[in-house]
């Protein structure tokens, strides 16, 4: 008996993604590119008379900010940092001879001062604490970028570099709490209209080591995280497709990011995993866009 093919193996083979033989890694068809396109035009139509402004980052941002995050003491195995070759012309002939021997030349790169962007909000926080404080309203913006973690996996959801789409709230804890459970409903509205099967369930970060194990069941029992699950690659281990996040005033004493009568600002997020939500929708609806059912067609293409 023939063993099932993958869903991943299915991406290939129907051209939706192409192999670039390093897991995580892939190149995304126009197709692809289309339904995320039409996605995210969806998506910025929830909430669209709310925010304040829109930023869209690349996918790196300044160590130092990296640093302030607090990301290596959290998730250590996630993370990456950009390193180039800074040497002279000896150093570039020593660099020469390995690659040509086939031996090792990442030890001739070092580190620059451009972290690989973990999250999309990471880079609006120091943006607004140069602002100086908030005003009554606080801050509600709109954010985009691409973002890394280095966990290479089979499954096509757990991609290495990808992109996500957030709303960020900043200001009082009240604002921060009304703005994440206003998204929890409307994130699983937005499913119902995509006929996508979800489920919305308490979740923690991942966070690194034995201490992480006790900040991730302090997350939990403060319920802190959730997220929106999607069976993807597999039924049983569903995918978080989007999270829903309440982050206390952690990132505004981090950032000096302060309110108008001078305390740290509170933040909350929603992010939707762009690629995340596309593959969702090739895996219930199949590979062929235009037979979608009308009613997701309707909301994604008009």
């Amino acid at each position: 008996m023939d063993a099932p093919v993958s869903f991943l193996d299915q991406l290939f083979s129907q051209g939706i993604l192409h192999d670039s033989g390093v897991d995580g890694l892939y190149a995304r068809s126009g197709m692809f590119e289309d339904v995320i396109s039409r996605f995210e035009e969806f998506a910025l139509g929830f909430g669209k008379d709310e925010i304040t402004e829109a930023m869209v980052f690349p996918p790196g941002m300044p160590l130092s900010d990296f640093e302030t995050s607090g990301y290596m003491k959290n998730f250590p195995q996630l993370a990456g940092t950009v390193h180039a070759f800074c040497g002279n012309d000896h150093d570039h002939m020593g660099l020469l001879q390995c690659v040509a021997a086939g031996e090792d030349w990442t030890d001739k790169q070092k580190a620059t001062d451009v972290a690989l962007t973990p999250a999309a909000c990471y880079p609006l926080y120091p943006i607004l604490s140069k602002r100086g404080p908030l005003n009554a309203d606080g801050a509600y913006v709109a954010l985009q970028s691409y973002c890394f973690r280095h966990e290479p996996s089979k499954d096509p959801a757990r991609m290495q570099m990808f992109r996500q789409r957030e709303y960020v709230r900043v200001g009082s804890a009240d604002q921060a709490m009304a703005f994440r459970e206003t998204w929890k409903q409307r994130g699983q509205e937005m499913m119902q209209i995509l006929e996508l099967p979800h489920e919305v369930e308490v979740a923690n970060d991942p966070f690194f080591g034995r201490a992480g194990k006790m900040m991730g069941a302090s997350q939990r029992e403060q319920e802190l995280k959730f997220e929106l699950v999607v069976p993807v690659n597999s039924t049983s281990r569903p995918t978080a497709c989007m999270s829903f996040n309440y982050h206390m005033d952690n990132f505004g004493k981090a950032w000096n990011i302060r309110q108008a009568d001078g305390s740290a600002a509170h933040t909350a997020c929603v992010g939707f995993g762009l690629e995340r939500i596309a593959l969702a929708l090739f895996r219930h609806h199949g590979f062929d866009v235009e037979a979608w059912p009308s009613g997701v067609r309707s909301a994604l293409w008009g």
